[in-house]
């Protein structure tokens, strides 16, 4: 009874410390913008396009993209929305009879499976909005994955628009060079830099904001948190997870000497 007393505030903090989409992005507001003017023009306003977005491991890009998809998901509702996290793939080649599932299509290998989803996609009917994730991880050989998806938008009647996400700021540079020949040009690029110590430091202090009484962590741990975690990485969800296990550690440190508490009106 004494440890439930407590404990509340660890368990709260814990829970706030989580990886989870939150219901304000602090220090990505442009980012998430751009997003949603992106979907805005090119799937409400039925203009097939792609959209390249690239970032270090925990700088937002998912969770930038997960928060403007709740946002507008009334302004989605006409459309169909696809998202495929490509690290559940077992090859590159996997995409297409993913995709096709997700349209409805019966399922066909290699490019009669291919040219199945291009009829699809250029034939009447919604938008798609097609989101892959880790897109990273559909590199081939030869490329011909990657640029079979970023051509799609630009096929005669195509009413796809393409959002990829992924690590490599260069990936476009890189792998998907001979899209920038043609006259419709290379997908647009978005970029998210990693979080500085200062903007760290502020998502620490909101998430644990929200946890009533005294604070959990004080000010200056969580500022050598973010110092360290910007010095390496930037990495958002690394300070997260740093800080959730000091908590941790705490949690039990005071688990231990409560159960050794002597009770009231005890020897």
């Amino acid at each position: 009874r004494l440890f439930k007393q407590e404990g509340t505030c660890y368990q709260q903090a814990k829970r706030v410390l989580h990886a989870a989409v939150p219901d304000r992005l602090h220090a990505r507001e442009r980012e998430t913008g751009v997003i949603r003017q992106f979907l805005r023009e090119h799937v409400c306003g039925r203009r097939p396009g792609s959209l390249y977005v690239s970032g270090a491991p925990g700088t937002g890009k998912t969770a930038c993209l997960s928060r403007v998809l709740l946002d507008c998901k009334d302004e989605l509702a006409r459309s169909q929305t696809i998202v495929l996290n490509c690290m559940s793939l077992s090859s590159p080649q996997g995409v297409f009879p993913a995709v096709a599932q997700q349209l409805g299509l019966p399922a066909a290998a290699g490019r009669e499976g291919v040219r199945r989803l291009e009829r699809q996609l250029t034939a009447q009917g919604p938008m798609v909005l097609l989101v892959l994730d880790e897109l990273d991880q559909l590199e081939s050989k030869e490329q011909d994955v990657l640029y079979t998806l970023f051509e799609w938008p630009r096929l005669p009647g195509s009413r796809l628009v393409l959002v990829g996400l992924a690590n490599a700021l260069d990936l476009t540079d890189r792998s998907l060079a001979r899209l920038g020949a043609r006259p419709a040009g290379s997908p647009r690029l978005l970029h998210f830099p990693p979080y500085t110590r200062e903007q760290l430091t502020a998502i620490l202090q909101e998430r644990l904001g929200q946890v009533a009484g005294d604070p959990v962590l004080d000010d200056a741990a969580l500022q050598f948190c973010a110092r360290k975690v910007s010095a390496v990485s930037g990495d958002a969800r690394k300070a997260l997870d740093v800080c959730r296990r000091a908590v941790e550690v705490v949690e039990l440190e005071v688990r231990s000497q409560t159960l050794l508490k002597p009770l009231p009106g005890g020897e």
